[in-house]
């Protein structure tokens, strides 16, 4: 590992900084509240990512040392920091919509993450025989497949698409539920490829997992859209109620 592993993740870190500059020019937010939800975000990350590794280790739970082992996992650590920034958005009573902002960063940080995981030698696939095996040295001599790779593939790609949509005001308010959902699903796919422990009806812990973040998003996503029609149907009733006539003096 050396120096690579952690120069590629603070280039992660510093390139997700860099351009939520940009995807959040137009949010009506202080320097402050915008600090307050980017530490929110980072903070949810990073516990959401410890939580399965400090659970499943009962005496590292109870002596906290596995708050500090190596093992974290990109998707539960989405999930808390969707959860960190609700928090913080909550405790500043800030009621903007933040997460079209926060999608494209996000996902060009990822994107950039799982090179330091190819380069740490962790999170590979399953053995395989396809020209583009890598033979991982914490792994024996099989080659096998680079998920780390195809992950970074995956996430740029989310990345582009996420800006072309943020651009065009499409799916406007819900890109980060998109992108989350979007994820689980590959995610779920990929862990087929994966050497995971195979835990319930042949499926891994991830892919339970994915299956449930991909219902509770859609649910979220559900329940915004319909605020979001109730909203704009209210303010088109108050603006009828306006311009309607009334009175007596107003017939002609």
């Amino acid at each position: 590992m050396t120096w690579t592993y952690p120069a590629i993740m603070l280039s992660a870190i510093t390139a997700s900084v860099l351009i939520s500059r940009h995807t959040q020019k137009g949010t009506p937010l202080s320097g402050w509240e915008k600090v307050g939800i980017g530490l929110g975000a980072y903070c949810g990350a990073m516990i959401g990512a410890k939580l399965p590794f400090v659970f499943s280790e009962w005496e590292g739970f109870l002596s906290g040392a596995a708050w500090f082992s190596n093992g974290k996992t990109i998707l539960c650590g989405l999930v808390g920091g969707y959860a960190g920034v609700e928090v913080a958005k909550w405790s500043m009573m800030i009621k903007t919509k933040t997460g079209d902002g926060f999608a494209v960063p996000v996902a060009v940080g990822v994107a950039i993450g799982r090179l330091g995981c190819f380069d740490f030698g962790c999170c590979y696939g399953t053995p395989t025989d396809l020209p583009w095996g890598v033979v991982f040295p914490t792994a024996g001599e099989m080659p096998r497949h680079p998920t780390q790779l195809y992950e970074t593939v995956f996430h740029l790609s989310m990345a582009l698409l996420l800006y072309c949509f943020q651009r065009r005001g499409i799916f406007r308010g819900q890109l980060i539920k998109l992108y989350i959902i979007s994820y689980a699903e590959y995610r779920f796919c990929t862990e087929f490829i994966r050497p995971e422990e195979r835990i319930w009806f042949g499926m891994t812990g991830y892919q339970v997992a994915c299956i449930v973040i991909a219902f509770l998003f859609a649910a979220l996503w559900w329940r915004d859209a319909r605020l979001f029609q109730n909203s704009e149907s209210q303010n088109s009733e108050s603006q009828n109620s306006e311009l309607r006539p009334s009175g007596p003096d107003s017939r002609a």
